[in-house]
């Protein structure tokens, strides 16, 4: 490296510790012994509370084996802890015979959530107070933020727009210095800009911006300080800082943290190594991209409120983006509806950024409100509001989406639910009901329709036409029969299983590498043969088997994204299946169901998704033949499936 050109670093490097300096002023004063004493309380109540409400057993178990034994064992502690941690039943899940012991990673690197705060100026003091206590109960929890500012210029001048800046980033570090100590630390100088126009330097985005100084954020996050980011970077060519983007800024971080920032990076004609040569070097766990926007998660649809509970990007994130593109070139007529060109740039930043971490990273979209959760109108005064927790036991409203996810890596509401079974909250703002307006964000999986639905609707077939047989080549049928047996944990009788199946079979549907799956037929009613059911439409369509793996059920969801894809792609018009009485996934069934019924002199329960079944009595009637009389096909000779 030249001379000239080691000088320039180091005059970059020194302003980067002028900023740390900086930083270190806006830590919280120290704590008396009383004081300190008290808060380690209220921190130990805190966590027993969000995990006692928000998260089952197996949920409790995998983010106390990820997040550290030392919450763990500040959690046992406690007499209220003495039957364990108690299961919620207000979420059910779809999980089936035992849970697995989900493996223990054991790592020195920090978990982290790369946080974007759109707009900050807009918020008034209470939400943003709200905002930063979550932050701060997050990081409580095991999870520490590194908060991306995002301040836009518009038509302010400079100088305005620094002053605005520097008073939102004054704003942030004085209200998470108000919820304890470590505080929070302002990062100014750490984020560099390229002096050329970008390399492509792989196939998920160019890098116009990148870590310049790593120490300026991995050595506060030791400490377990909170990392404030403005929205600006040094620029080598201009020798000041300039505005930044801050979703380049979120993928300059994303890319840093992970160790996939290249180990060189092109300024002003000459190489700078900023990262270890050979093995990447991960800086910490990202575990979390949460973007906060005052317009929440992604919109439903242009005639419905609320947001989208989840995307599983792999599968729908096309779809999403068409229908988000048409509706930002539609804004001006009332088919834009709820739709805004940020929602599409919010989409399209989780899914960039997802794209550079583990598949186990996820992404949540909120707005400031159910970040702060300010959720509930209270006739009491603001701090009352403001003083109810994420967790506070036996209030499911006042759950926050944030640490709700962070305990159970699910959102609130199951993807799965029908939209007429959320319960709106009440705006603290406007009294009046409202729904959430959180999306949860993951890679997710692919899913593979045989038939594919949309190229041909699944319709009862006429018989001895062509249909689909699980010994076709599109079916890998040794890997479906294993996530059949591993999801009951029982075998599966094949042979008798397939002769069953060969005339009826409907579709199957596979949610990624046979992690989950289904198995649906056209059943007759008892007594009538297969033409006769044709010509009277009486074929019932027939949920025979829904299947997950153990190491995907209660997490990760699988299980919804085969149930949407059941009910939404291949039998819109309704489904019905039969479940055993005493099976532990029954409350799941029927969250999801249009009704149930117990089928008396047997041990099975009859679900169906079609809620105009039980006004048609020949249909209601099939329905239960069906479910009476389809034959297990289990190698243990059990009747009972």
């Amino acid at each position: 490296m030249a001379v000239s050109q080691r000088r320039r670093l180091s005059s970059a490097e020194n302003g980067a510790q002028v900023g740390k300096t900086n930083g270190n002023s806006h830590r919280a004063p120290n704590h008396s012994s009383a004081e300190a004493k008290q808060k380690r309380e209220l921190d130990r109540e805190f966590l027993i509370s969000v995990l006692e409400s928000s998260a089952t057993r197996r949920d409790a178990k995998a983010y106390l084996q990820t997040f550290g034994s030392s919450l763990a064992k500040t959690s046992t502690k406690s007499p209220s802890k003495h039957d364990g941690i108690r299961a919620v039943t207000e979420t059910p899940q779809f999980v089936q015979g035992l849970a697995k012991e989900p493996v223990e990673e054991v790592g020195e690197a920090p978990h982290i959530a790369i946080v974007k705060l759109r707009e900050p100026q807009a918020w008034d003091d209470a939400l943003l107070d709200g905002v930063t206590k979550t932050l701060t109960q997050l990081r409580d929890l095991g999870l520490l933020s590194v908060i991306i500012l995002d301040c836009p210029m518009g038509q302010a001048s400079p100088e305005d727009w620094n002053q605005t800046v520097f008073q939102q980033t004054d704003r942030i570090l004085s209200a998470i210095g108000r919820h304890g100590s470590p505080g929070a630390q302002v990062v100014d100088s750490g984020i560099w800009k390229n002096s050329k126009e970008p390399q492509n330097l792989s196939s998920i985005t160019p890098a116009p911006l990148f870590v310049g100084f790593k120490e300026a954020f991995t050595t506060p996050l030791k400490h377990g300080h909170i990392l404030v980011v403005p929205p600006r970077a040094y620029s080598q060519s201009a020798l000041s800082f300039k505005e930044s983007d801050s979703n380049e800024t979120v993928l300059a971080l994303a890319r840093f943290f992970s160790g996939l920032q290249f180990n060189s990076q092109i300024l002003g004609g000459e190489t700078l190594v900023n990262d270890s040569v050979g093995r990447p070097l991960r800086r910490a766990l990202v575990d979390r991209v949460i973007v906060i926007d005052p317009l929440g998660g992604i919109p439903l649809s242009e005639q419905r409120h609320g947001a989208r509970v989840f995307i599983n990007l792999e599968e729908e994130f096309e779809h999403v983006e068409s229908t988000l593109t048409a509706a930002a070139e539609n804004t001006s007529s009332a088919a834009g509806g709820g739709f805004k060109p940020k929602h599409l740039e919010n989409l399209r930043l989780v899914k960039s950024t997802l794209a550079i971490l583990p598949s186990t990273a996820s992404a949540v979209i909120t707005s400031p409100a159910e970040a702060a959760n300010l959720r509930i109108q209270s006739n009491s005064n603001d701090s009352t509001v403001m003083d109810r927790v994420a967790g506070e036991v036996g209030t499911r409203r006042w759950q926050n989406p944030l640490i709700h996810n962070l305990l159970t890596d699910r959102p609130i509401y199951s993807a799965s639910l029908p939209i007429g079974r959320i319960k709106p909250a009440y705006s603290a703002e406007v009294a009046k009901p409202h729904m959430p307006t959180t999306t949860l964000a993951k890679k997710g999986l692919p899913v593979t329709i045989f038939p594919d639905p949309r190229a041909t609707p699944w319709l009862p077939p006429k018989p001895g036409a062509p249909r689909l047989r699980l010994t076709d080549t599109c079916v890998d049928l040794p890997r479906l029969i294993h996530l059949i047996d591993d999801s009951f944990s029982r075998k599966l009788d094949v042979k008798h299983y397939l002769d069953r199946v060969q005339d009826s079979l409907a579709g199957i549907i596979i949610a990624g590498e046979y992690e989950g799956g289904a198995i649906l037929t056209w059943e007759k009613p008892y007594g009538m043969d297969e033409g006769a059911a044709y010509d009277a439409n009486r074929l019932v369509p027939y949920l025979d088997k829904f299947a997950v793996l153990k190491k995907s059920q209660g997490a990760g969801g699988v299980a919804d994204i085969v149930f949407n894809a059941m009910v939404r792609d291949c039998f819109p018009g309704g489904v019905c299946w039969r479940s055993r009485k005493n099976n532990p996934v029954n409350k799941w069934y029927f969250e999801r169901s249009a009704g149930v019924r117990k089928l008396p002199e047997s041990n099975w329960a009859m679900f169906w998704t079609n809620p105009n079944i039980p006004l048609d009595e020949d249909s209601m009637k099939a329905y239960e033949d069906v479910c009476r009389s389809v034959v297990p096909s289990w190698a243990d000779d059990k009747q009972a499936d």
